[in-house]
């Protein structure tokens, strides 16, 4: 009987042994993702505008396993046992999550939880409800680089194999140069349709001004005419440099800063005009992005890659001069974001006399940080020019030079929703709990 009390004793204090600092260690992450979820919600940065995981939690069992999954890292963590989302803005839908969910309890969405969001009414080859208009990317409800280039593909690809003769002057006409569009125009080249693309701003799209210093790409995405595209975590500088020598390689008609105004259908084609031009197309490929068009300060060197309109990834931004721009509740929320992090000197540039249009919590957050010397507030300023290492600022007191690494904009925008609707594109509401 002694023999198995001890034998019970000694099992008992190997599993507490064993398990004891299993918890701890639980616990001990488990405080940090609280904390670190405390400050996304200050920053606003918990909230995700895109693609991103609804979590289950009456099914969600606590495994972890879509933590550990997740390519870009503090998207998700473990809080009371179950999964939850603590960075969404920093979640572009690589989906891994939901396919490492041992019991199904992980879906992605769109919008925000609890809001609704429009999204245009496609079909299983990306056409619109306008027929020989397609959408591919991330107006179609996809923000992530390996699955815009797999639609711009699939959606040229079937432009292809359904083309008749017509008397237009180009078989396609791709708007937008991002990944899904150079994707698309890539294709129409190596399946010989005479193409045509049109890039509001410059090459890149979306990525020209990346809202943070790298770009996850998780696995490698196959492109016409180059080949493999071998790239895992990289900075948007290289994929840039990447980009220009595939279209160089391709010899792609891409005309830049032409923002497409008018989308008419008539006599079986399509008519596209801009401020240069007017063409006719028997089909349109829309890779826009979802986000529409920034509204630029119209200053010199706003075109440099360290120029950014959005945030969503603060910590990635340490021991840096940053400037932000802007009077509302994203620009604020954007500087405490970046003031946060280690070593960043911030200022926050405002064209106006006081912030009249934000929440009361990023007024008071603002006052703490602004007391504590983390964010230097320029009232009455405007951005002069924006050079390789300094911004150049107006004041009433004259010009005022600063040191700078990036520049980050809010200054509203244009969606490209109104566009959409001006073609006749048919759009749907998706709902989310």
């Amino acid at each position: 009987m002694n023999e198995t009390l001890i034998t019970l004793l000694i099992t008992a204090l190997l599993i507490l042994a064993t398990v004891t600092p299993y918890f701890r260690r639980l616990r001990k992450k488990e405080a940090v993702a609280k904390k670190k979820f405390q400050e996304l919600q200050v920053t606003g940065l918990h909230e995700a505008s895109t693609m991103h995981p609804h979590i289950d939690i009456t099914n969600c069992i606590g495994c972890g396993g879509c933590v550990k999954a997740c390519p870009e890292e503090n998207v998700l963590a473990i809080i009371s046992g179950k999964a939850t989302l603590i960075h969404g803005a920093k979640c572009v839908g690589h989906g891994m999550c939901a396919e490492a969910c041992p019991v199904n309890a992980i879906e992605l969405i769109m919008a925000k939880p609890g809001r609704s969001a429009d999204l245009p009414l496609i079909d299983e080859n990306y056409e619109t409800s306008v027929k020989g208009i397609f959408i591919v990317g991330e107006l179609g409800g996809i923000g992530l680089i390996k699955n815009a280039v797999t639609q711009g593909k699939r959606a040229v690809e079937f432009i292809t194999a359904t083309s008749t003769q017509h008397n237009a002057e180009y078989d396609v006409a791709i708007v937008g140069a991002g990944p899904a569009g150079l994707a698309a125009a890539l294709t129409a080249k190596h399946n010989n349709l005479k193409h045509i693309i049109f890039e509001q701003s410059d090459i890149g799209g979306t990525i020209l001004h990346y809202p943070r210093a790298k770009v996850v790409m998780t696995s490698p995405v196959e492109l016409p005419i180059w080949g493999k595209l071998k790239l895992t975590e990289v900075s948007k500088e290289t994929l840039l440099d990447v980009w220009q020598k595939i279209i160089a390689k391709a010899s792609l008609d891409i005309h830049v800063n032409e923002k497409v105004l008018e989308v008419e259908h008539t006599d079986g084609y399509f008519t596209v005009a801009t401020p240069n031009r007017k063409i006719t197309t028997q089909k349109i490929v829309l890779a826009l992005g979802r986000r529409g068009t920034p509204r630029k300060l119209g200053v010199p060197g706003e075109e440099l890659s360290k120029v950014s309109y959005r945030l969503i990834d603060a910590s990635t931004y340490n021991n840096q001069q940053v400037l932000v721009i802007g009077g509302g509740d994203s620009a604020v929320e954007a500087a405490v974001g970046l003031a946060i992090q280690k070593n960043n000197t911030v200022t926050l540039s405002y064209r106006g006399a006081e912030f009249s249009r934000i929440k009361e919590r990023n007024r008071k957050h603002l006052e703490e940080f602004t007391e504590r010397k983390k964010i230097n507030v320029i009232f009455n300023s405007q951005v002069k020019e924006i050079l390789d290492t300094s911004v150049t600022l107006t004041t009433p007191t004259g010009e005022l030079q600063l040191p700078n690494d990036y520049v980050f904009i809010f200054a509203g925008g244009e969606l490209p929703f109104e566009f959409l609707k001006k073609i006749g594109i048919s759009m749907q509401r998706q709902e989310v709990q």
